[in-house]
């Protein structure tokens, strides 16, 4: 297991490139560590070592997930989203646990928040929607990444109109959060339930609009007409 994890990371250090580090640098203001690898070559050499794991079991893709985690290269964190992905059609409830862990202890961008939580915690989350009550405690943690986690893991749901009660739940909760990645977050959310539920998630952005962070509240009507967006940007 050991040569796995040091195999991929000969192959991700010579596929690093300087320009594309600093200019992937610029999209963050956090600072991060990244080889400088585009996303989808990112992709490809993940998928070509991940068949030599394939027949080893979740339990051990996981523990390979956690030590590229355990790294803190944005690049290795993908592949860890993405290998977690994957064996999605083994997850139980469990599972969450895991996540979990993941989440809180090693996520610190918006861009490993969202890869982990749009793919692998939104399915877990629709597989077993007793686990929206995690999201709900989520929501209130002071990790900014653990919040914002709470909201990008349901945009997948939300865009097949799934979970709207937790949604707006969700939203309450973050209404006024100072945090712009934990605003953007949740607004993105509303947008994606906006898909499904345009009429009630206006409704929701109107009774609010007055103390909502303008942030979130752009988001939100994004998808939505342009006489509604101007309704709700009114002063």
């Amino acid at each position: 297991m050991n040569r796995i994890i040091e195999n991929l990371r000969e192959e991700l250090s010579g596929a690093a490139d300087e320009k594309v580090k600093k200019s992937g640098e610029r999209f963050f203001k956090e600072d991060v560590r990244m080889y400088g690898i585009r996303s989808a070559e990112v992709i490809r050499i993940g998928k070509e070592h991940y068949k030599n794991i394939k027949d080893s079991g979740k339990a051990e893709i996981f523990f390979l997930c956690e030590e590229l985690w355990k790294s803190g290269m944005m690049e290795e964190s993908f592949i860890a989203c993405n290998w977690s992905y994957y064996v999605r059609k083994e997850y139980e409830s469990s599972d969450f646990t895991t996540f979990n862990r993941w989440v809180s202890t090693y996520v610190n961008n918006w861009a490993s928040c969202d890869t982990m939580c749009n793919h692998s915690v939104g399915t877990l989350v629709e597989m077993y929607p007793d686990l929206l009550t995690e999201l709900i405690i989520w929501a209130r943690s002071e990790n900014r990444w653990v919040r914002r986690a709470a909201a990008v893991s349901l945009i997948v749901p939300a865009r097949n109109g799934k979970f709207l009660r937790e949604i707006f739940e969700i939203a309450d909760i973050m209404h006024s959060d100072s945090d712009d990645m934990v605003q953007k977050g949740y607004g993105w959310m509303l947008k994606a339930a906006s898909q499904a539920h345009q009429e009630e998630v206006f409704g929701y952005v109107m009774s609010r609009k007055a103390t909502m962070p303008r942030t979130s509240l752009r988001y939100a009507i994004e998808k939505m007409p342009v006489e509604l967006k101007a309704k709700a940007m009114a002063k």
